[in-house]
């Protein structure tokens, strides 16, 4: 796969997207259309590089021809089974296990949560705290969250996808 940059072209928009590294077959579906999406928006895909929705969203933005980074929670020739999925085309090995979620929380402009666990939860704190935009996709039990203009909820992917078209056009022309 070959990726072209343009020179004097303005920054493409970095989205992460967070979920579950094991997941069900509705949020993987999700995953895998948001990548798909991020892709067709001319975005790089950020992810933790495992499975489930990460591997999920890695794939949909890959079959789209999409650049996806995985930041790893293994040093560099370390074996994790699954790390990094078949679909990361550039591999952060950082071998900070769990902490790694600071990096994956705050490389992207903007963040789609989806369906997850404290790793995930982890992921989205990380974000407003740093000021990164968060939007949640279908995942009502991280909407518990105090209100916060930084934090979005939506049900579908194309919603999602708009607020991060919304969210990345901010960023980038600043």
């Amino acid at each position: 796969m070959v990726f072209k940059i343009r020179k004097h072209a303005s920054r493409p928009g970095i989205v992460g997207v967070v979920g579950g590294g094991s997941a069900g077959p509705g949020t993987l579906a999700l995953a895998e259309e948001l990548g798909a999406g991020i892709a067709g928006l001319g975005c790089i895909l950020v992810t933790g590089g495992g499975g489930g929705a990460m591997a999920a969203a890695s794939k949909g933005a890959a079959l789209a021809g999409g650049l996806v980074i995985g930041i790893l929670p293994q040093k560099k020739g370390g074996h994790l089974p699954g790390y990094p999925n078949e679909y990361v085309h550039v591999p952060i090995y950082t071998g900070m296990c769990d902490a790694r979620n600071v990096i994956v929380a705050q490389t992207p402009d903007v963040i789609v949560a989806l369906e997850g666990s404290f790793g995930t939860i982890s992921e989205i704190a990380l974000a407003r705290k740093a000021g990164v935009p968060v939007i949640s996709l279908a995942c009502p039990a991280f909407d518990a969250v105090a209100p916060d203009p930084g934090y979005f909820s939506v049900e579908t992917v194309p919603e999602a996808l708009a607020a991060v078209r919304t969210q990345v056009s901010l960023i980038t022309k600043q």
